[in-house]
């Protein structure tokens, strides 16, 4: 677990593991978890008074997420900021990540195919908040983890109206 630490990209990123290893399945009762750090909320807007974190809630029922919501980031200049952050990260993630398959000469093309997928500056975005966004929020409901909870189904794959053929 220690290189697994030592190679979070962030402390918002590790704070982000640790809870889902150790305490999303706990929480069993309806809980709103909230204040997620900025490292892992890039279309949420910051904290009005608490600095590192967004304004942004998950829903958890049954050690499950069933709601994430947030107040939109509207800052062009913000926002350009986290995309570009983003990816590098994402970037400099994947290149450790082939790099230490070859050096252990594990891995196939699929987990590479898997891991190896575009992340681009949305830069159309970025022009449209520059014209101007007024305050915006959403709340993102899984309909699908909630029929889970009501059918008391174990697995997300039970509850799919149109599953995807292969």
């Amino acid at each position: 677990m220690a290189a697994w630490v030592r190679s979070a990209p962030s402390l918002g990123h590790l704070l982000n593991e640790l809870f889902e290893a150790l305490g999303e399945a706990g929480l069993v009762q309806p809980t709103f978890v909230t204040e997620h750090p900025v490292e892992i909320s890039p279309l949420a807007k910051p904290h009005r008074s608490k600095p590192g974190v967004t304004e942004r809630f998950e829903l958890f029922i049954y050690g499950r997420e069933h709601a994430n919501a947030f107040s939109e980031l509207t800052d062009a200049v913000e926002q350009r900021v986290r995309f570009e952050a983003q990816v590098a990260q994402h970037n400099a993630a994947f290149e450790a990540r082939k790099q230490a398959r070859a050096e252990a000469g594990e891995g196939s093309e699929a987990e590479e195919a898997e891991e190896d997928y575009e992340v681009a500056v949305d830069y159309d975005f970025i022009a449209a908040l520059e014209h101007g966004l007024p305050p915006t929020g959403g709340l993102g409901i899984g309909v699908d983890r909630l029929v889970m909870m009501l059918t008391d189904s174990p697995s997300i794959r039970d509850v799919i109206a149109f599953p995807l053929m292969k």
